[in-house]
């Protein structure tokens, strides 16, 4: 409540950090984190074929650096973009719940930064010199020295930022203890980074197979080989994200597993959770089953079917990012903040003063006659639009018209006695913080927009409130 809020009210402002987000994790995960080991272990093959024939080398060679060519561009371009724009987009809509972070994770983060530094340096060097590498045998042991110090880096980067999206889950005995290790080492630590791993590794698997089918034409002599050697790497990640896939989903907390079906299906389509849930798994089954298929019979699979498995594991690793920060609510930090970047131990303060009073920028201090939608829209943005629009995506009218009819007008006191207790029927919500003034003034603003629909500007649009403030009785007050 001590910044400025940002809103898109026309999609919310969840929306903008996973459509970044995710295309992050696509780009960070399988064409880097899994991509370049598997790079490296192709170039190191190329290196160990010198001894068959140097035509074989030189094919070899020349595949693993198409790859790196595709990994290095994306990686330096859209993958940084998307890195920086989590940043900043997580910055503008949750400013507080960022900054709790940085003050727990301050020297991990610190400690990432510089092996990120690391990483740019390395994948510059690892690109740049390939061909130079090829001039002795030397200099090729040396470029695979870099290409594992890459690998080892590029993991060492997501190992630490799994650290803190666990914590964001379950911070374990962090609540006690207040000790940044032990909110490092929380619970859902070494589950999520053993999946998570393996789903990279198999990510750059099928990504591999996909650019193999494009750079290597039919009359090429390692094609075939290739197929087999990319298939194998990706298969042998199968039983490693089994069985690390359960263990993430036994430790995750019991009134997370409760908020699946709405995070898997949404709330309009919770009762097909079942259905979807399997479809997603079968998207992971055919991308399996091409792999298998690419492995045993790599001359019949045609190129449109290594399409497939990309895809399928793409849809697979993108539900699994919504689902992950989903589960989480009604925290953005478990047992710590509400998705609504208010602390659970400022609430009894919250429900005695109100949150007008303790919020620096709104328009309204305090619930009056004159003011009452006013205030309620400042109570909606300061409680509500984290996850809620007026008329947009996720729209807060649209939810109570499917409550309560569509075609009639929202009444006041039916939407407060549920917003008082919707935490105990939506346990994915928070409680609602205010104080009875500003649940009766939020009732009326959301009553008010569905008879006057209008648009909700944040602060990036509509600028910084300023509260008229009664300087004479300030000054008052300070001299008494």
């Amino acid at each position: 409540m001590d910044f400025p809020l940002f809103h898109l009210d026309f999609m919310g402002n969840r929306w903008l950090i996973a459509i970044i987000a995710i295309i992050h994790v696509f780009i960070s995960h399988g064409l880097a984190v899994g991509f370049i080991p598997m790079v490296t272990l192709l170039e190191f093959r190329g290196f160990l074929s010198r001894k068959i024939s140097l035509d074989e080398q030189q094919r070899w060679d020349k595949l693993a650096y198409n790859f790196l060519f595709v990994a290095f561009v994306i990686t330096t371009t859209l993958g940084a973009l998307t890195g920086v724009g989590i940043w900043f987009s997580t910055s503008l809509v949750s400013p507080d719940s960022i900054g709790s972070l940085i003050r727990v994770f301050y020297f991990a983060w610190f400690f990432e930064w510089i092996i990120f530094a690391a990483e740019v340096i390395l994948i510059v060097v690892y690109f740049l010199s390939w061909k130079k590498s090829n001039s002795s045998e030397t200099a090729k042991k040396r470029h695979l020295r870099f290409g594992l110090f890459l690998s080892i880096f590029s993991w060492l980067t997501m190992a630490i930022i799994v650290g803190i999206l666990g914590f964001m889950m379950d911070p374990g005995n962090w609540i006690v203890k207040k000790n940044m290790f032990v909110g490092f080492t929380n619970p859902l630590y070494i589950p999520q980074l053993l999946f998570r791993t393996p789903l990279a590794m198999i990510m750059a698997g099928v990504i591999g197979l996909f650019l193999a089918s494009l750079f290597l034409k039919k009359e090429n002599p390692i094609r075939l080989k290739a197929f087999k050697f990319l298939s194998i790497w990706t298969l042998v990640w199968v039983p490693h994200i089994t069985v690390a896939g359960l263990w993430y989903y036994y430790k995750i907390p019991q009134l997370m597993v409760g908020n699946l079906p709405v995070a898997v299906a949404t709330q309009l389509f919770q009762q097909w959770y079942g259905t979807l849930l399997y479809t997603l798994f079968g998207f992971v089954a055919l991308a399996i089953l091409i792999s298998l298929w690419t492995l045993l019979k790599p001359q019949r699979v045609p190129k449109w079917a290594m399409v497939i498995p990309v895809i399928g594991v793409f849809i697979f690793a993108g539900s699994f990012e919504r689902i992950r920060e989903f589960i989480r609510k009604p925290f953005v930090i478990g047992d710590f903040m509400y998705s609504n970047s208010m602390r659970l131990d400022d609430y009894p303060l919250l429900k005695k003063d109100g949150i007008l009073p303790h919020a620096t920028y709104v328009s309204t201090t305090a619930v009056r006659p004159e003011n009452k939608v006013e205030a309620g829209k400042n109570v909606f943005m300061l409680a509500c639009t984290r996850c809620h629009t007026t008329n947009g995506i996720n729209s807060v009218v649209t939810r109570f018209e499917r409550m309560y009819g569509k075609d009639k007008p929202l009444q006041v006191e039916a939407m407060k006695s549920y917003m008082q207790s919707m935490h105990k029927v939506r346990y994915y919500m928070p409680p609602f913080p205010g104080n009875q003034a500003e649940l009766d003034a939020l009732a009326h603003y959301i009553k008010n927009i569905q008879q006057y629909p209008e648009p909700l500007e944040g602060a990036q649009l509509g600028g910084t409130p300023v509260v008229n403030y009664d300087l004479d009785k300030i000054e008052e007050n300070l001299i008494e």
